[in-house]
């Protein structure tokens, strides 16, 4: 059995990096750069939009980070990051609203685009307001996204949340400072995170000192 992690540390490749550690799975890692090995034909024989990250698991191909975390919460079950099947619900709810709706506010806001009310209804997730409005209700009444237990739904919601109070692309609620305090504390992030801010601290040594 082999997987392999196709990524750049300046990506949300560290997403799958992270969800990775959870699993206790043995993996490679390919890092590509932007505009050139992401671009390489072999590459874009895994992932024709020539971006990252997407994984191989034997002869299994997977990119998009929601069906990422998905599909490696049931490749390795005993790392119990997925509910029983009878009880996912929420978990399969809060993924994919955070892969669509969540994703879609977040990135209109940074871009300037902010949908008349009129409009509000065609772009499917309404306001922005209304999203985080959702998200801070669901972690109001529970310690993670789906429920009591942390899930692979909390590595992809929850980096969602983390990379908007970082770059200011969401507000800085309490509620959603709490919940990245609790997933900060995770071994497996911390671990998925040195080894990605190693990566950066490379590349970026190796740019100084060639004077680019």
């Amino acid at each position: 059995m082999t997987l392999t992690l196709y990524t750049n540390p300046k990506s949300r490749g560290r997403i799958v990096r992270w969800m990775l550690e959870e699993c206790g799975a043995e993996y490679d890692v390919e890092v590509l750069e932007y505009g050139s090995t992401m671009h390489a034909e072999s590459y874009r024989r895994i992932n024709p939009m020539a971006k990252v990250p997407a994984i191989v698991h034997d002869d299994q191909i997977v990119t998009e980070c929601a069906a990422i975390c998905t599909y490696l919460a049931d490749a390795f079950p005993d790392a119990g990051l997925a509910p029983p099947v009878d009880r996912r619900g929420a978990y399969y709810r809060w993924l994919f609203f955070a892969a669509g709706p969540l994703e879609s506010a977040i990135v209109n806001q940074a871009l300037g685009v902010t949908p008349s009310p009129e409009q509000q209804t065609f772009v499917g997730y309404g306001s922005l307001q209304r999203v985080l409005d959702a998200v801070e209700q669901a972690l109001g009444d529970n310690p993670w996204i789906a429920g009591d237990r942390f899930s692979a739904a909390d590595v992809y919601v929850g980096s969602q949340v983390a990379f908007g109070l970082q770059f200011k692309t969401i507000e800085a609620r309490p509620v959603f400072s709490d919940y990245c305090d609790r997933l900060s504390s995770r071994d497996a992030r911390r671990r998925a995170n040195a080894l990605d801010d190693q990566l950066v601290a490379a590349a970026d040594g190796n740019d100084g000192g060639s004077g680019t």
